[in-house]
């Protein structure tokens, strides 16, 4: 069955703290969909409803930690039945996962339009030494009923080229980068979204929060490293629609008409050894088609 469009809002925003945040997040996402009734899925920046960025730098690891939460909080049922009352997907960005002895994550939530929690991904590649969360260890990728496959990565991880190209193999037609850049290096940042776009032929959706914490500098960028939409530094809502049927068509002819880059192998080819990882490239296993099952 052909896999239809889906309209995400990248909602570029400042961080959120205090007791209001699930309150202020709903009156958002109202007002976000009466200006943009057509969106399937929103999409908020890292951390967005636990910011800390009004203490003292000294103060925000140990402010995080209290945060934390276990996953079936009632605060995380409660930004569910936002969600659900507006009949969205919708990312609130990530919060502290409080996993009690095996420790504190920065969880990145994903909700279904019936208020289901769909997947929850922990960063696997935490911004160290500022963050105080430990790594998680599982890629996430999740289904969107007749839309394609989420993978989903928070901020950093960005940076690592493994993250992306997993998400890919698993059958990532787009990631969605949620971000919490708030130093000087989003420049660079916006060349990764474009470059890990175009080396695994996907959709990247980065997501920043907006000045005067964040750097803002959302960006949407297509299979090919087109840029759909990037927005400036304040708060803004980028609309972009993601295609999974391009995605293939891209695959089939390949990038700019010449790089096919998932058709590399042959099932002939002799695996290629990697010693960083002591592992090794299957060509039999290249395929995103594979999406990571026997």
């Amino acid at each position: 069955m052909p896999q239809r469009e889906l309209s995400v809002g990248l909602a570029q925003r400042a961080p959120l703290h205090g007791s209001n945040a699930l309150a202020e997040l709903h009156a958002d996402v109202e007002r976000t969909l009466a200006l943009h009734p057509e969106l399937d899925m929103l999409v908020y920046p890292e951390l967005h409803l636990q910011g800390v960025d009004h203490l003292p730098n000294d103060e925000q690891p140990a402010a995080l930690s209290l945060m934390a939460t276990p996953l079936d909080d009632p605060f995380v049922a409660r930004i569910g039945e936002v969600a659900a009352e507006f009949g969205i997907w919708l990312c609130p960005g990530s919060i502290g996962e409080d996993d009690g002895p095996d420790g504190q994550y920065n969880t990145q939530l994903l909700f279904s339009p019936h208020g289901r929690l769909t997947a929850s991904y922990r960063k696997m590649f935490p911004w160290r030494p500022f963050e105080p969360h430990r790594p998680g260890t599982e890629f996430v990728v999740a289904p969107i009923d007749g839309h394609g496959v989420l993978g989903l990565s928070n901020c950093y991880d960005a940076w690592f080229p493994e993250h992306s190209r997993h998400l890919a193999w698993m059958g990532a037609d787009a990631i969605i980068n949620i971000v919490k850049t708030t130093s000087q290096d989003r420049n660079q940042e916006l060349v990764l979204a474009r470059a890990n776009a175009i080396v695994n032929q996907v959709y990247m959706l980065s997501v920043n929060c907006a000045e005067p914490v964040g750097r803002g500098h959302s960006i949407a960028v297509d299979p090919e490293g087109h840029v759909l939409a990037e927005a400036g530094p304040g708060e803004d809502t980028l609309i972009v629609d993601m295609d999974p049927g391009h995605i293939q068509r891209v695959r089939a002819r390949g990038t700019a008409g010449t790089n096919r880059i998932w058709s590399q192998f042959t099932p002939e080819d002799a695996p290629i050894p990697l010693p960083l990882y002591a592992g090794h490239i299957e060509p039999k296993r290249w395929s995103p088609h594979y999406r990571g099952h026997d």
